[in-house]
């Protein structure tokens, strides 16, 4: 029979168990996976042993969802209970129910502008419907390594603003590195009130419901586990990293990551071709 002190140490055992869980958020491209878009087995290998300590491992990625796949059964993030946070943020799913536990869309009067942006500037513009990308004009190379890394088919649609008349979660416009830049800002200037703007690399000018990133949607999935932000690891290396870097307990930045970026974190890590991630779990994780 356990006494009233027996519990109370079982207890605050248990308690203790849950302030010392770390809360591991990663990036997909450029983090988790190396330059083949891969995860190296010592990668794999160590982030599994920290599930298996209770640990949480939690995907964070402008990908969509189902090119988040492939890594989240890689990970057996089913098994261990993990998170994905897809297109930036705008969609959480539970991995072990496959629950969709928060999600943003784009207003839908905002895809006609859009459209209309893109045709004068001549960019890229798609959004995803399932597993498929749609793309509002005839693909260009940074569509093509879109679908590509995703996996996904893409497919022209003969007009946009018609198609598109379902939820969309975000919508990605793709140009030069050099003229995304300024575009972006000019599509910051013209829309920055009712929308998310901002690139994930060079070339790609991501656009999400208002006020959604990486670090707004990790927060509220935060709240939902009873997990404080102190407790997060988060580990990028995409200007769409910024924020939830910014955020967390310990941001931390690979050294294959832009500028701006190891500027945001609180440590800089050996890069993507290094298992850079490996060297992050042995010093703020370690051993519960």
């Amino acid at each position: 029979m356990q006494t009233g002190r027996m519990v109370f140490q079982e207890r605050s055992e248990i308690g203790k168990r849950i302030m010392e869980q770390k809360v591991l958020v990663l990036d997909i491209d450029g983090t988790l996976t190396n330059s083949k878009k891969e995860i190296t087995s010592s990668t794999k290998e160590a982030l599994r042993d920290i599930m298996e300590k209770g640990h949480k491992v939690i995907l964070a990625s402008g990908r969509p969802t189902p090119g988040m796949r492939r890594y989240e059964e890689e990970l057996e993030l089913e098994k261990y209970g993990g998170y994905l946070l897809s297109y930036n943020g705008a969609r959480v799913v539970e991995c072990r129910s496959g629950e969709i536990v928060y999600q943003r869309t784009l207003p839908q009067m905002m895809i006609p502008g859009l459209y209309g942006f893109a045709k004068r500037h001549g960019c890229g513009l798609i959004t995803y419907l399932g597993s498929t990308v749609i793309s509002a004009f005839r693909p260009d190379e940074y569509i093509e390594l879109e679908a590509r890394i995703n996996g996904l088919p893409v497919k022209q649609v003969e007009n946009f603003v018609d198609f598109v008349d379902f939820e969309v979660n975000k919508c990605l416009m793709t140009k030069e590195s050099g003229e995304a830049a300024v575009l972006e800002k000019e599509l910051q200037q013209k829309y920055g009130e009712l929308l998310s703007i901002y690139r994930s690399e060079p070339f790609f000018i991501e656009i999400m419901p208002r006020n959604v990133n990486k670090a707004s949607s990790l927060e509220k999935m935060l709240e939902a586990i009873g997990q404080k932000r102190e407790n997060t690891i988060c580990c990028g290396d995409g200007f769409n990293d910024i924020s939830m870097i910014k955020f967390a307990g310990v941001g931390v930045a690979m050294a294959n990551a832009q500028q701006e970026v190891k500027e945001a974190a609180d440590y800089i890590t050996a890069s993507n071709d290094e298992d850079g991630l490996i060297q992050v779990i042995d010093k703020f994780i370690g051993k519960i």
